[in-house]
């Protein structure tokens, strides 16, 4: 299998910033131009629970929604999910992610996000899912600017 990915360093707690992804009203209005909606359609965001992402205009271009399985939640810190509907299961299978938020050291109102993606190409020629990661990254930075105004 594949792997990917990416991190970021976010001006706030890592608590802070797991409320913000896990929270569906709150991650809805973070930045509509590359999530414009989430919800869980089965669950509350415990493993088992599936969670739809319809993205916004600036990455409908790549991929328009996500159905994602949650696998699995370490509370505070991470969650993994496998992508099960949409476009990019049309590209990968199996594409799985996890996002974690780990406190930096010495600074407890910081935090680094880490977006990793494992993935099989579901053609040879298939290229890596960089604009997935980009978009994933962009967005995480997004909490930052969003967090002075809520």
């Amino acid at each position: 299998m594949k792997m990917m990915k990416g991190e970021v360093v976010l001006n706030m707690p890592a608590e802070k910033a797991w409320e913000m992804y896990r929270n569906n009203e709150i991650i809805s209005k973070i930045n509509p131009e590359l999530l414009s909606r989430a919800d869980y359609i089965q669950g509350d965001g415990a493993p088992g629970s599936l969670r739809l992402f319809k993205l916004g205009p600036a990455v409908s271009n790549y991929v328009k929604e996500s159905m994602e399985k949650i696998e699995k939640v370490v509370s505070g810190r991470s969650v993994t999910y496998e992508v099960i509907g949409g476009d990019l299961k049309e590209m990968y299978d199996p594409y799985r992610v996890t996002f974690s938020f780990v406190p930096t050291e010495g600074n407890s109102n910081k935090c680094i996000a880490e977006w990793k993606a494992e993935f099989e190409p579901s053609a040879p020629a298939t290229p890596p899912p960089e604009q997935a990661r980009d978009a994933a990254l962009r967005f995480v930075e997004s909490f930052d600017n969003f967090q002075l105004s809520y």
